[in-house]
């Protein structure tokens, strides 16, 4: 009997233990590679301040590669997390953990809730000073694109929901057909969002450096184009694992979880448009 059970246990066991590295029990190295890619991203993000606005304190070369190799790292470990976690063992585990994932999901959420967080109650602090802030310009950030791009937003949160209830549904071809528009549509928002950087930068000269005001919009808008991009590559997954036959309305864990993060990530953008674009076109 006592054999038995633990064949039963080898046969349902976590795919960790067959990760890398060998041998180290049930957990699994690959969280702690994508935390230090997320590292690497703020890293360069700080190395960009300290190399520009009359600073010289690092090589402008420096922000730039640390950012690009804090972004290989972070989707090579998200990939590995993710492939050893659900996808390479999808096919030989029964459906089970779901409730435990959506918390693990809630609680991320939560966590990001703070990130952003701190970064609204700098921005709250400067706004309730003197405004503009003394010795600065406030450009015209709320404009046509900035509300275009908010619809294509919202818009792509009701093809992602409407994708998964067609899962739910049991219409797996309109499920991939949805979530190829999300796609679609989160591509084209983040193109918008590069877009009204380049008009910025470019031809009006508003930086990151420009001020406690610029750093304030670029870090927020670029904290939320990260997690838009991270979005893209989340449903780029399911896209591909969704082609392969996965999923179905019995095991749709990794829809549900995607989805709560989306739903999240377009909620943040609509609290930035208010917030941020059209508060800072109040006068003060």
């Amino acid at each position: 009997m006592r054999t038995e059970t633990a064949s039963e246990e080898q046969d349902h066991h976590l795919p960790a233990p067959e990760d890398w590295p060998k041998g180290f029990g049930e957990a699994s190295w690959w969280p702690f590679v994508s935390a230090m890619g997320v590292v690497g991203l703020y890293v360069g993000a700080g190395f960009y301040v300290l190399s520009h606005g009359g600073n010289s304190y690092v090589p402008q070369i420096a922000s730039p590669v640390v950012f690009v190799l804090g972004t290989v790292v972070f989707l090579g470990g998200l990939y590995g997390w993710l492939y050893h976690g659900f996808v390479d063992h999808y096919w030989y585990r029964e459906g089970g953990g779901q409730t435990k994932l959506r918390w693990a999901m809630t609680l991320f959420l939560g966590t990001e809730v703070a990130t952003f967080g701190a970064g609204f109650v700098y921005y709250f602090f400067i706004r309730v000073g003197t405004w503009p802030p003394t010795g600065q310009t406030i450009p015209d950030v709320m404009s046509s694109l900035v509300l275009i791009n908010t619809l294509i937003l919202i818009a792509s949160s009701f093809t992602l929901h409407y994708s998964h209830m067609s899962l739910l549904r049991g219409k797996r071809n309109r499920f991939i057909t949805f979530l190829a528009l999300t796609i679609l549509l989160a591509f084209v928002f983040l193109g918008g969002q590069i877009y009204e950087y380049n008009l910025f930068i470019a031809h009006e000269g508003f930086t990151l450096t420009s001020g406690v005001f610029g750093s304030a919009f670029f870090g927020l808008t670029g904290l939320h184009g990260l997690h838009v991009s991270l979005g893209i590559v989340l449903m780029c997954i399911l896209f591909v694992r969704a082609a392969y036959g996965q999923f179905s309305s019995e095991r749709d864990t990794s829809v549900t979880t995607v989805t709560m993060y989306w739903h999240f990530v377009d909620a943040v953008w609509i609290f930035l448009v208010v917030s941020l674009y059209a508060g800072a076109t109040l006068s003060g």
